[in-house]
């Protein structure tokens, strides 16, 4: 998994194409997981505002689209959640906010599992341009899934990271730091652009596809059966 953006893709085009089509299945999913586990605990302010959908139009977000298209990581319009309606609202916020992060990793380890299942055709001698392309998609799917889920568990406000820390902060100490969220958020994506943070997401990126890797090697077993 080390050579996920190899494979001589000449074509500048090609892959902004490809990063457009996996953000446009990717954020959905992940808003959709927020407002689908609060609903499922009480809070229907989703569902009343049309967010509990799958459409990418209800979810889109032009800078957190582009974001992701150009820099691999970005976000989506957050679906509204109000913690009221939950039997416990500050369980109830922690579980809407991980299921978001939670929702990006299953696309990965579903991807993963697809991209290796995809290497049969080429040990059956079936090979061409489609077979190359679904793998580069699927690559894709796996990178960008991982950096979504990664980027949105760093614990800083507003990312899906600082409600689930929020469940283990005292109240007082939590809401103090939500004063400042968008001053924080600035300085996060500041970091982000002049690199302060490449190396640390870029080892639990790793650490992430290793695990992925590991959960899906059963495959690889049933893949190398096709080359006896």
């Amino acid at each position: 998994m080390s050579s996920i953006f190899s494979g001589g893709i000449q074509s500048t085009l090609f892959p902004l194409i490809i990063r457009l089509i996996v953000a446009l299945i990717a954020l959905p999913i992940h808003e959709f997981a927020h407002g689908y586990a609060a609903y499922r605990m009480g809070d229907y302010t989703a569902k009343r505002q049309g967010r509990l959908t799958l459409n990418p139009l209800a979810h889109f977000d032009p800078i957190g689209t582009l974001a992701i298209i150009f820099f691999g990581f970005g976000w989506a319009r957050p679906v509204p959640i109000n913690p009221l309606n939950f039997e416990n609202p500050k369980k109830g916020m922690m579980l809407s906010s991980l299921a978001g992060p939670l929702s990006n990793l299953g696309l990965a380890l579903v991807s993963m599992a697809l991209y290796k299942f995809s290497y049969i055709p080429f040990y059956m001698g079936v090979s061409g341009a489609f077979f190359s392309t679904v793998q580069t998609f699927l690559l894709y799917m796996i990178s960008i899934n991982i950096a979504l889920a990664v980027f949105n568990l760093i614990p800083i406000p507003p990312l899906d990271g600082s409600r689930v820390a929020s469940y283990f902060l005292p109240q007082r100490l939590y809401f103090k730091i939500m004063q400042y969220e968008n001053y924080i958020f600035i300085g996060l994506l500041v970091a982000l652009w002049f690199g302060i943070l490449d190396a640390p997401i870029s080892f639990v990126n790793s650490a992430v596809t290793g695990i992925l890797d590991f959960i899906t090697r059963p495959i690889d077993w049933i893949t190398k059966f096709f080359l006896f």
